[in-house]
């Protein structure tokens, strides 16, 4: 699961990961959910005594939503809040500093993977930015190519705010 991270071009540009904890699994049944809460803000790795700064949260949904009730992750924010259920494989990415919670299950069983990153760009603000500007440049690239001047201009920008606001 970590190497397929490691090459997600969506995660590694969200995320600008810097360490990750190592993923945990959970299983809800009939009945069982999981109460709104913010995560810990540091994650100890106990064998090589690593602490983690949980700048991000992360779900890997395991099972296919039609394979339960219910179970949906529950993540508030600034605009309210939004319900995420998603297709096995997929995964939701948030901060680890918003109340989340998981709804109670209605019938089936709902399994899933979950984590936290340390980024290397610590403010979340600064790392949507790198986001969104990533994403732009992508799409410029497509348009232009790989050499026009405004790929290699953005690209620059991008590069130079990353190297400004990384903490390695």
């Amino acid at each position: 699961m970590l190497r397929s991270l490691a090459r997600s071009q969506g995660f590694n540009s969200a995320a600008i990961p810097f360490r990750v904890f190592p993923p945990l699994f959970n299983r809800y049944d009939v009945g069982m959910k999981f109460g709104a809460h913010v995560d810990n803000a540091i994650r100890f790795v106990a064998g090589p005594n690593i602490r983690v700064r949980t700048d991000l949260s992360a779900t890997l949904f395991l099972t296919e939503p039609s394979d339960y009730g219910g179970g949906e992750l529950v993540i508030e924010d600034t605009y309210g809040e939004h319900s995420v259920k998603f297709a096995a494989g997929d995964m939701a990415l948030y901060p680890a500093s918003s109340l989340h919670r998981v709804e109670a299950i209605t019938h089936g069983s709902r399994w899933a993977s979950f984590f936290w990153i340390q980024s290397m760009v610590k403010d979340s603000g600064a790392r949507t930015l790198l986001y969104q500007l990533d994403q732009s440049i992508k799409k410029t690239r497509t348009e232009l190519g790989d050499m026009h001047a405004a790929v290699l201009g953005f690209t620059a920008v991008c590069h130079n705010l990353l190297r400004r606001w990384a903490e390695i």
